[in-house]
Order: structure tokens, then sequence, then C-alpha cells
């Protein structure tokens, strides 16, 4: 891996483990096994830029990752759900480390750091933007399908939190159970046969 992949890698795992204000140059640079000063000559903008890099990067790696949980599911109320239960199974066995450092350094930054705010922002817009697309292959209008993902990215980077909090996955499964069940009362129209799915109700 070259050396300015492994630095944003590490800074992608120390912003899940401890956020952007607690990451120091040095400890990216040590946890990537990089020589002193590499970090200003791959990104000249230092720290700042490694993070933005690290949340779009990671962001990317997101979106596909979930997609993938959800895809190969016919029914999409039976897709969110699976998805929530896989998600607090990796929660619990990463020892509650949070999984999404897009969110974690959203809600640590947005008023002191502008740039990661906006880098933050596009990520979760796009994250919206295929989540929105992928829920309509299921039969949901625009509207209903935007309003899902909204809803739904929300919600599970809500439950992270409380989540690593009460050290539980319950508020994982029960954001997963609102989330399905929202679906579920959306109406559909009829989806094309060359589709393979079924409406979510």
């Amino acid at each position: 891996m070259q050396t300015d992949q492994r630095i944003v890698v590490a800074m992608t795992e120390l912003l899940r483990r401890q956020g952007y204000a607690a990451t120091g140059v040095k400890q990216v640079i040590d946890a990537a096994g990089a020589p002193n000063g590499s970090i200003y000559h791959h990104f000249p903008g230092g720290k700042r830029k490694v993070a933005e890099a690290a949340l779009r990067q990671s962001g990317a790696a997101y979106a596909e990752l979930v997609a993938s949980l959800i895809a190969p599911h016919e029914n999409l109320v039976e897709a969110i759900e699976a998805a929530f239960v896989a998600a607090a199974d990796d929660m619990e066995q990463a020892g509650w480390m949070n999984l999404c450092p897009v969110g974690t350094v959203a809600g640590e930054t947005a008023d002191a750091e502008p740039d990661l705010r906006l880098a933050a922002a596009e990520v979760f817009e796009s994250w919206m933007t295929m989540g929105a697309q992928l829920f309509a292959s299921y039969g949901l209008d625009d509207d209903d399908a935007r309003s899902l993902i909204v809803a739904l990215v929300s919600s599970l980077e809500g439950a992270f939190i409380v989540a690593r909090t009460l050290r539980s996955r319950e508020p994982i499964l029960a954001a997963g159970r609102s989330m399905a069940a929202y679906a579920a009362a959306m109406p559909t129209h009829t989806v094309g046969a060359s589709s393979g799915r079924q409406p979510a109700s």
C-alpha cells in the first residue's frame, strides 16, 4: 500500500476510535508506519486534509457496505432490519468502537472546522443519493425513497452514539425495527419483473 493510502487508513481508524481533536499528526504517522514529514509531503494541508480524505474514502466504503447488505434481499423491510442487526453485531464485536468516523467527526467539528463539515456533508449527501436510488428500485417513489434514506442514516448515526455510550445492542436493534416499520408503511408502485424484487409492504 502506498504511503499516502496508509496515512489515510491510519487516520480513519484513529477518527473512529478517538475523534478528530484527540488525533495528532505523530499518532497518524506512527500508526501508518510512515516517515516523519510524510503527511505534509502527501497532504500539504496537514491533519485537516488527511481527515478530509479519510472521510471521503471511508464514506465511499460504507456506502458500498450498506448497499451490499440490503441489495441481496428481495423484501426491503427485511433488508433494513437485517442491516441494523449486522451493524449491532459489528459494533459489539469491535468492542463498542464507533463504526462511523464520518458521524463522529461531523458531530465534533460541525462548527469548529468548516472544511470537515463540508466533507462530511458531501459524504452524507452521497449516501442519501445512492440510498434513494436503491430504495426506489424496491418500488418506492422518489420522495418516499429519499425520506426513508434520510431517516435511516439519521437513525443509524444516532443509534451508534447511544449504543456506544450504553455498551448495548438495544439502541441499534430498536432503530432497525423502527426504520423497518417506517418502510413497511410506505406505499409502493409495481416493481418491474426484471428487478426480481418485491414491494416493501
